[in-house]
């Protein structure tokens, strides 16, 4: 015992005493290091992506002769880049939670500030005039000259529920038959299930312009033609296979012995599906309904094709055709149509953000 204690006392005397405070320091520097880059890195990537719609808002907002004030858009620069830059340098450089929060209530405000010292007296609500004014193309077209506009515009309020219309009809159609017909293909075998499987992803492979021709045809031989209800039916037959897929997943990763205990207790099989199953699979379903409504709220090219009448518009339609008519007399409108297409969108993420980051497919099994 003594011979082994010598080299173990040799060896401790003869190696320098780890300084752990100074790893721990090195350890801490490392970590802000890699963050600031990461950060960096994020900052490069989302300007991009930020500028363009900060963009529209400032020129929706303060746009007041027709054409985009670039002085005003520069001033809206200099306070919003420095902004986003201070939000991610006090996101990284924050050592606990309450110097994040007292970090960002900080830069807010003086952000704020220095956005209403710089930006505030150009701001107005003028190129909302579609809102109360349903003749407002005569009215920015009579600021330089002309009398009529070319296209008559329908109210925006109507636009705005037939969009809601077909967003809202699509997302309870695919999220009901999607959900059904998932649980069938994750509970039961039945011949030709794997082929199915299979089938969903192949039809949502192609490209779904090519159909544009037969698409129109059927409606037209159906009496669909230039209604809501066919627009809603094609949008539905193209977002099914790929939510079925995806809820499949879902449905899967639920395991088989929780439903079993539900059966086991005396529930039915639809008791068990409603009250066990489906409230695991919430996130999915969810998922699916968010991507499909934002997926009828931006849809353009069919209803462009299958839509004529004006007052079967929707809020796509509604854009593009004030950009078409009143595009080059005032940009200021053009982007105030903009900034009210965005807002169901903006509201429907924020509602469903936390949910959405909590999503997982999960297993998907043949």
């Amino acid at each position: 015992m003594a011979a082994q204690g010598i080299p173990m006392a040799y060896t401790a005397a003869s190696e320098p005493a780890a300084d752990w405070d100074a790893l721990a320091a090195r350890a801490r520097g490392v970590r802000r290091t890699k963050a600031v880059v990461l950060y960096a890195f994020l900052i490069a990537v989302s300007l991009p992506i930020i500028l363009p719609y900060f963009w529209l808002v400032t020129i929706a907002f303060s746009a007041r002769t027709g054409v985009a004030e670039t002085a005003v858009l520069w001033r809206s620069m200099v306070v919003i880049v420095p902004a986003v830059v201070a939000f991610w340098l006090t996101a990284a450089l924050a050592q606990s939670r309450r110097q994040l929060w007292i970090g960002i209530a900080a830069v807010a405000a003086i952000a704020g500030f220095a956005f209403a010292l710089l930006v505030g007296p150009d701001l107005h609500l003028d190129n909302f005039i579609f809102l109360w004014e349903p003749d407002f193309a005569s009215v920015v077209r009579s600021r330089i000259g002309e009398v009529k506009g070319a296209v008559q515009f329908p109210n925006v309020w109507h636009a705005f529920g037939n969009s809601i219309l077909i967003a809202g009809a699509q997302t309870t159609i695919v999220v009901t038959v999607a959900s059904l017909a998932a649980y069938y293909l994750s509970r039961f075998q039945f011949p030709g299930r794997s082929s199915m499987l299979r089938s969903l992803l192949v039809l949502h492979a192609f490209p779904v312009l090519t159909l544009i021709v037969p698409m129109f045809l059927m409606l037209y031989w159906i009496g669909l033609l230039d209604t809501l209800s066919g627009v809603i039916l094609v949008l539905v037959a193209f977002e099914l296979p790929f939510a079925i897929f995806i809820m499949k997943g879902f449905f899967d990763a639920v395991p088989w012995d929780i439903e079993m205990s539900a059966l086991t207790d005396g529930a039915s099989r639809r008791q068990a599906f409603v009250s066990v199953v489906l409230p695991q699979v919430r996130n999915g379903i969810l998922a699916i309904a968010v991507f499909t409504f934002i997926r009828g709220w931006e849809e353009y090219i069919f209803v462009f094709t299958f839509l004529i009448r004006n007052s079967n518009w929707t809020m796509s339609l509604y854009m593009y055709w004030v950009r078409d008519d009143v595009m080059g007399v005032d940009y200021g409108v053009v982007s105030a149509v903009g900034v009210f297409y965005l807002v169901p969108s903006l509201i429907l993420y924020m509602a469903a953000q936390r949910y959405l980051m909590q999503m997982s497919i999960g297993g998907v099994k043949g």
